[in-house]
């Protein structure tokens, strides 16, 4: 049983100080420990510097947490790699891994589900269940690592879920893969997308972990933007452009706003002037993201002309904007479209997984 144990992934570095000295062992065991957990060990009895008896300290006060693949798809157009885990509660996440020329990089979730309800999303169709731990963000990074046979370059947390949204996990997850003993990951190859808490915003400016910021903007006017992303009736673009304005001046990183084009709703010339004119005093990239045909939402992709159009617009504007390049196009590409298929077949939870030893 493992429900008053402590899940050590989800310490950070100067918890699992402190943990392993109210165990009686001596501080350098965390740094032991710490590097264990992020090789992706399962079980206690996998460190092997670590002797019997303090291995069977961990054992009766702590466990750690692991993953079952619960489907894993790859492209065969590009090499994308979709993975449906399963937690220990029998909950699904997706997670995504993408190769690059510049390296490898990995999409992961931050929530079981998602509460913000943007209408174009296919994560938010069942709702928020719950929100992750740090343990089962890291463990998307090290058990599809481990699957693959390659490091992880590249982390985005652009998943399921809003990370801002589970503010106090996400930030200790990125501290320990950041940390030296964990995966050792720069902030500066850590991006995080929100789609506008403007006060965690302020916050993470607070923290200035130099990780890139993006906005899911969507629409440069009030009225679409809250049509289709209802967390703008409580944050409007004028609170969002404004915390924006103050992550740049206080981290100085340039933001990049996501912009999900779709037909007949955002992909206008008047559009594209109005997304210009909202963003020209301050440094930042427009990534142009051609919006995923979702079977329960009725959104559909403008042309490539449509969509060439309005990027002309905004070049003329002097704004750089590129669109996203489709990976995984022959997969299910969307955020939430592989758990949502699963969701209702969902089996009992997993006791073999569970790290007892």
């Amino acid at each position: 049983m493992i429900e008053n144990k402590v899940d050590l992934k989800s310490l950070s570095f100067e918890e699992l100080n402190s943990f392993i000295l109210e165990l009686g062992e001596p501080k350098f065991r965390a740094t032991q420990i710490f590097e264990w957990l992020y090789r992706g060990v399962v079980s206690f009895d996998d460190m092997t510097n670590i002797s019997k008896a303090t291995r069977k300290k961990l054992y009766d006060n702590s466990y750690i947490n692991v993953f079952q693949i619960a489907e894993k798809q790859v492209s065969r157009i590009d090499g994308t790699v979709k993975y449906l885990f399963k937690l220990l509660d029998g909950e699904c996440i997706e997670t995504v891994v993408m190769t690059y020329e510049h390296g490898t990089t990995v999409c992961i979730s931050t929530e079981v589900g998602c509460r913000m309800n943007c209408s174009f999303c296919a994560s938010c169709l069942s709702g928020l269940t719950r929100k992750l731990k740090p343990s089962e963000m890291a463990d998307q990074i090290i058990f599809a690592s481990k699957d693959l046979g390659k490091r992880i370059d590249n982390v985005v947390l652009m998943g399921i879920g809003e990370p801002l949204d589970n503010f106090d996990n996400v930030i200790k997850f990125l501290y320990n893969i950041n940390h030296i003993n964990g995966l050792n990951i720069g902030m500066r190859h850590i991006s995080l997308s929100t789609c506008g808490i403007v006060p965690k915003i302020y916050e993470l400016a607070e923290l200035n972990l130099q990780l890139t910021l993006s906005i899911s903007l969507h629409a440069a006017d009030d009225e679409t933007r809250s049509r289709i992303m209802p967390i703008n009736k409580k944050y409007n673009l004028k609170e969002l452009m404004s915390a924006c304005k103050y992550y740049f001046n206080k981290t100085g990183r340039r933001i990049s706003f996501e912009y999900a084009i779709i037909s007949n709703v955002n992909d206008g010339v008047e559009d594209a002037r109005k997304l210009a004119k909202i963003i020209t005093d301050m440094p930042a990239h427009i990534n142009i993201i051609p919006v995923n045909n979702v079977r329960e939402r009725s959104y559909n992709r403008p042309s490539k002309e449509r969509i060439e159009e309005f990027i002309a617009v905004l070049k003329s504007y002097g704004i750089t904007a590129t669109v996203r390049r489709r990976l995984g196009s022959d997969i299910d590409a969307a955020c939430g479209q592989l758990r949502h298929k699963r969701s209702s077949h969902k089996e009992d939870t997993y006791e073999n997984l569970r790290n007892d030893r």
